[in-house]
């Protein structure tokens, strides 16, 4: 320990308090452990005279805690608080902490465990933990890190950065999500460092045996979130955090976007290009370049004359217009939002009083404080203009860690002082929050200004929460093989730390991308939550068209898929929001108890039933990809694999390997250029035979608007049943949405037996009922509440 260290010592006394105790030990120091669930446990230390108020940006004020028994057992050497599936063990020589299961199995243990010393600069303390990492741990999770998906022998920082052009294991970047998730012998568990000042996560690096985190100043408050399962930890830190409100379904369209499309006639160019090469896209980007000086809340008109009149034309040919929206708001007393910003004291200050000023792309600016609730009220309001009388259908916030040009440490300085609703505090504390916060005023005000349809926010910097509020992307990445590779990983990353509606780049912002590139980018993107292509328009055109005829239809081609996909990706969205599961997920989230899996980091599942594996190098027609265990069909040609090893899958240029789950079912629509430019009228499910029994859902609501939480959706559940002579699919619905749709059209791919009749609803069908094409059985039937086929020998 180093001399100027401090340590809690040993236990002196404690008192049971709801949900948990309150220690008291020789060093003065107090320890607090609740239990907000039976698998949550909160930890907080106080090394002073009390507390600090309870004040959280990162938990979900929706969370309520369980009411339930705990046993708590006194003796000599150890305080033991269990509930039915957590002990923890505080010894009492020392104050140190073991998490364990009911049958003793250590999850986690303190190494030196909570000690602490004071900031020699700011005063208060740098508060500090440190654990024993188990034999065979790895570690995952802690946001958009952009190195190998397992920590392990990494240390990370968490401060928000505009990190323009990042690479591999560049940390830190742009956002500060203090999450990470663990496993060793087959158990899973979280800790979740809800502290806002500037932190280090430590995983092996100082120390191989020692894992360890700390902040500049703060409190020691961790969440241990308890598996066994890495999935289930994700979601146990999801529901204490929150998730969004179910999106647009026409955000889970491509979007096409650059820096940047103007002047007006570009961007109408840019949509009629669209349409005429057939490619699906439901939203167009306005960067900065449409504002006044780059003044937020402004247009120039020389370059967009007719602003509303071009945003109801794009709307009439199915796309949204989405606009960027920075903090920085220019010095200017001619400008009407820094009038008021600056009438009313809205902008962050200095300690000693002036305000913080700083250059961006405005040039000089003052900066709204973001933490205070007055402001975010005010910034609110600023969104009437350009939503509710223009018809702009969503926002995008950029630099908004905050980021500066020309100084350094290219931020505010740690002397701004904050409001942090009612909390006042240097920026030193408040700087992780500002775009969580910027991001969830934009949310409000968007939300307000559409009439009763759902809002679309779409935020860079983040910290642990702002989930709830926007939509993100990774950043300013490169036209690189290496940054394809660090998509994959942060997208994954993002998700299982409770950030699911996440994309990048697609093909790179920075420099420009081969065709081979572009293509395989697209081929990703696909696949990930947040389908947009971005660029900076200095390295050149990176629409569909621009890489020749042979990359546009097979863009097309993976464009068109996404939609067809749309069903399954927004009931994915549905089980996120609802049961807090990730959109996207690693292969060891899918069965950890093959330890292969936590090996494997470039495949991905897609919802429940879908493994995606990209193409990460040139030139590369095929790739091994390793199967978890059970079946799994290959997409493309129905192949059935065994899995729980490795295989050699082909991936010519116009595919990448993807492979279905036996006894899923997959809802898929047909293509169209945009949401809602067609009716659907017939609802294809593709059934996977195999699995014994098998559960899938579909999730369907009007795809805007809010009557789906007055009950107006539906929740469709499949099952897939597989006996020695039959193969079984049946449906039940619950909810009261009315789809357009009549009927479904049932392929069930994969029968091995020879058929002998088909049963719809118990009663024998028809031979005109059913056909077969492609070896596939094709049964159309008329859409109903309970539904069942089955399949007889």
């Amino acid at each position: 320990m180093n001399i100027n260290e401090s340590s809690p010592g040993k236990v002196t006394g404690y008192e049971e308090i709801i949900n948990g105790v309150l220690i008291k030990s020789a060093n003065q120091v107090t320890i607090q452990i609740s239990f907000l669930t039976m698998d949550i446990v909160r930890i907080r230390y106080c090394t002073g005279d009390r507390f600090d108020d309870h004040f959280s940006y990162a938990i979900n004020k929706q969370f309520q805690s369980d009411e339930f028994m705990l046993i708590i057992i006194d003796n000599r050497d150890n305080l033991i608080v269990k509930s039915e599936t957590v002990v923890v063990n505080i010894h009492k020589p020392d104050s140190k902490i073991i998490f364990t299961d009911t049958s003793g199995n250590i999850i986690c243990r303190d190494e030196q465990g909570f000690h602490w010393e004071e900031h020699p600069v700011y005063g208060g303390d740098i508060v500090k933990m440190s654990k024993v990492i188990q034999e065979g741990e790895h570690f995952y999770a802690m946001g958009d890190k952009t190195m190998h998906l397992n920590l392990r022998g990494r240390r990370v920082t968490n401060w928000a950065m505009d990190t323009y052009g990042f690479r591999k294991e560049e940390d830190p970047i742009y956002k500060a999500i203090p999450f990470y998730t663990a496993i060793h012998n087959n158990r899973g568990y979280g800790i979740f460092f809800d502290n806002t000042f500037k932190s280090v996560f430590d995983f092996g690096s100082e120390r191989s045996v020692v894992t360890s985190f700390w902040a500049e100043g703060g409190e020691m408050n961790y969440y241990f979130i308890n598996g066994p399962q890495l999935i289930d930890v994700t979601r146990r830190y999801t529901m204490l955090t929150g998730t969004p409100e179910m999106p647009p379904l026409w955000a889970l369209g491509y979007q096409q976007s650059k820096w940047s499309y103007y002047p007006e006639s570009k961007v109408r160019d840019v949509a009629t290009r669209m349409r005429k090469e057939r490619i699906p896209c439901d939203a167009i980007y306005l960067d900065i370049d449409y504002m006044d000086a780059f003044k937020p809340f402004t247009w120039d008109y020389k370059k967009f004359p007719k602003p509303k009149e071009m945003i109801a034309d794009l709307e009439k040919e199915g796309f949204k217009t989405i606009v960027i929206i920075d903090p920085g708001i220019k010095v200017d007393l001619a400008y009407d939002v820094f009038k008021e910003g600056l009438a009313n004291n809205y902008f962050c200050r200095r300690a000693d009083g002036p305000y913080m000023k700083g250059k961006v792309w405005p040039e000089t600016c003052y900066f709204p404080d973001f933490t205070n609730p007055k402001v975010r009220k005010w910034w609110s309001g600023l969104f009437y203009e350009l939503i509710y009388e223009m018809g702009v259908s969503g926002i995008w916030n950029d630099m908004n860690e905050p980021a500066l040009f020309e100084i350094e440490g290219k931020t505010f300085p740690d002397d701004v002082r904050h409001d942090f609703d009612g909390h006042p505090c240097s920026h030193r504390k408040a700087h992780n929050v500002y775009g969580m916060l910027m991001a969830k005023a934009t949310y409000k005000g968007v939300k307000k200004y559409r009439n009763g349809l759902r809002p679309f926010i779409l935020t860079r910097s983040a910290y642990a929460g702002t989930q709830r509020y926007a939509a993100t992307w990774t950043g300013d990445n490169i036209a690189s093989w290496e940054h394809l590779w660090i998509a994959t990983m942060q997208c994954q990353r993002m998700a299982i730390t409770g950030y699911s509606f996440v994309g990048a780049d697609i093909g790179g912002f920075i420099d420009h991308p081969s065709p081979e590139l572009y293509t395989r980018w697209v081929q990703l993107g696909a696949f990930q939550p947040f389908f947009r292509t971005h660029s900076s328009g200095d390295h050149g055109d990176q629409e569909p068209w621009s890489f020749g005829k042979e990359t546009l239809n097979i863009v097309r081609k993976f464009i068109e898929l996404r939609y067809q996909l749309l069903p399954y990706i927004y009931t994915a969205f549905y089980q996120y929001v609802s049961e807090y599961t990730p959109m996207i997920r690693p292969i060891s989230y899918y069965d950890q108890m093959d330890s292969d899996t936590l090996y494997r980091v470039d495949e991905f599942l897609l919802g429940d039933h879908m493994l995606v594996c990209p193409i990460l190098e040139p030139n590369v027609e095929s790739r091994f990809v390793y199967l978890p265990r059970g079946q799994w069909y290959d997409y493309w040609t129905d192949t059935l694999w065994e899995g729980g090893k490795e295989i050699k899958a082909d991936a010519p240029m116009d595919r990448i390997p993807i492979f279905i789950r036996a006894g899923a079912i997959i809802p898929m629509q047909p293509s169209m250029l945009y949401v809602g430019a067609q009716t659907v009228e017939t609802l294809t499910l593709h059934v996977y035979y195999g699995g014994e029994e098998t559960l899938s859902y579909l999730y369907e609501d009007a795809g805007d608007g809010y009557e789906y939480s007055k009950g107006i959706y539906n929740r469709k559940e499949f099952k897939t049943r597989v006996t020695a002579d039959s193969f079984r699919v049946s449906l039940k619905v619950s909810g009261h949405f009315e789809a357009a749709y009549k009927r479904y059209n049932v392929v069930i791919h994969g029968l091995p037996m020879e058929l002998k009749s088909v049963f719809i609803n118990e009663k024998k069908a028809d031979r005109d009922v059913f056909k077969f094409e492609n070896n596939n059985l094709i049964v159309e039937v008329e859409r109903t509440k309970l539904l069942s086929i089955e399949v007889k020998k």
